[in-house]
């Protein structure tokens, strides 16, 4: 199956953590956005919205990470460990995909725009996702795992905009820090040793400090 992405984005990456937990190969085609290749005619006519990542299987064309994220699991993972079948289990999961999308838009607020235009970063901006991380730090606590005590799509979701939000540190006057968050710190380092797949998420990370890098 063909997986339009870049290895940068966050909720690419999310896309490919999901693969490799279920030992699926994708075949990636990156588009590259600064080229403005996601508005070429061919890659509308695959998606019209000309958004990443976008998987075609067959006859179905998909896009929004968390959405193909549950479809690979539900139509090729030989378990439901990633996304349990039990309803209480699986609207934590949910809960937290959307918990994430949220965490991400803001992020995205906050950062993309002094980085495109070179601009002071904004000081409310920066409060809204100090917000965000610390409910994600309460809602971590006492917790290796986001749902429940084994790896599942909500860790993988959070580990790519997490691993984002570690390089962006690296940006001059971002202030973002988050060695302030003792739950989220103790639950990266586990991702980081669990996750499979978590070599090429760092990979990508370093290919999204390009951006901000200038290269």
């Amino acid at each position: 199956m063909d997986f339009y992405y870049l290895p940068g984005s966050a909720p690419c990456r999310a896309v490919l953590l999901t693969a490799h937990c279920i030992g699926l190969e994708l075949n990636k085609i990156i588009v590259d956005l600064r080229a403005g290749e996601h508005l070429k005619p061919e890659y509308l006519k695959i998606n019209p919205q000309h958004t990443i990542p976008t998987l075609v299987d067959n006859d179905l064309t998909l896009w929004e990470s968390r959405a193909i994220m549950i479809y690979l699991v539900e139509q090729y993972a030989k378990t439901d460990s990633l996304y349990s079948e039990c309803p209480e289990t699986r609207a934590l999961i949910n809960q937290r995909l959307y918990f994430d999308l949220n965490l991400n838009m803001v992020f995205g607020k906050y950062f993309y725009v002094p980085i495109k235009t070179k601009t002071p970063f904004d000081p409310e901006e920066l409060k809204n996702l100090e917000t965000q991380l610390d409910l994600l730090n309460t809602l971590l606590a006492g917790n290796n795992f986001a749902v429940g005590s084994t790896l599942t799509l909500a860790d993988l979701s959070l580990l790519a905009t997490i691993s984002t939000l570690d390089i962006a540190q690296l940006a001059k006057g971002a202030n973002i820090d988050l060695k302030k968050y003792a739950n989220i710190k103790k639950w990266y380092d586990n991702m980081k040793a669990v996750a499979p797949g978590y070599k090429e998420n760092y990979e990508g990370c370093l290919e999204f400090k390009k951006f901000f890098d200038g290269e």
